[in-house]
């Protein structure tokens, strides 16, 4: 199975010091939206992700916690990491739909874990949906926010 390059920066990257700092850096040169979060990519592997998002000033709301959209830039951010670490060379993703449910107030710090469990590849010839499932929760372990995002996947074309 051929990697993407992201999975790929990923390993060369994470296991080196300040490694999974400067891979979250560049996902944030890549991707300029995700800036706004400041995500920091803790894993990465095939059917799993988890980001860290630190609470900071451009993602409170007026109660001072952190807002709905924040949230949902945090659940995608995990989710695309899952991706990009799941989904090889022959495929392509897109996100398709994205379902949230709020659970509760984000007064502090978040992570964002993503999970699902990858499709066979090789019997993807017209495109499959696929379902992530991202907990997001505060730093006493709390999901405040659950999101399932699908994805569309494909194969390459020509």
């Amino acid at each position: 199975m051929t990697e993407s390059s992201t999975y790929r920066a990923w390993q060369q990257l994470s296991s080196k010091p300040l490694g999974s700092r400067l891979f979250s850096a560049a996902a944030m040169i890549r991707v300029p939206y995700f800036a706004s979060v400041l995500p920091h990519v803790r894993v990465m592997e095939p059917g799993r992700a988890e980001v860290d998002i630190p609470k900071w000033f451009f993602v409170y709301n007026h109660l001072h916690t952190v807002h709905a959209i924040a949230s949902c830039n945090a659940a995608e951010v995990a989710m695309g990491m899952a991706m990009e670490a799941t989904v090889p060379g022959t495929h392509r993703w897109i996100p398709k739909a994205m379902t949230v449910q709020y659970l509760a107030k984000a007064s502090t710090a978040l992570r964002a874990r993503a999970e699902f469990t990858p499709p066979d590849f090789a019997a993807i010839a017209e495109g499959t949906e696929v379902v992530v499932a991202v907990g997001i929760t505060d730093r006493a372990g709390v999901e405040v926010v659950h999101a399932d995002i699908t994805t569309w996947v494909t194969l390459v074309s020509g």
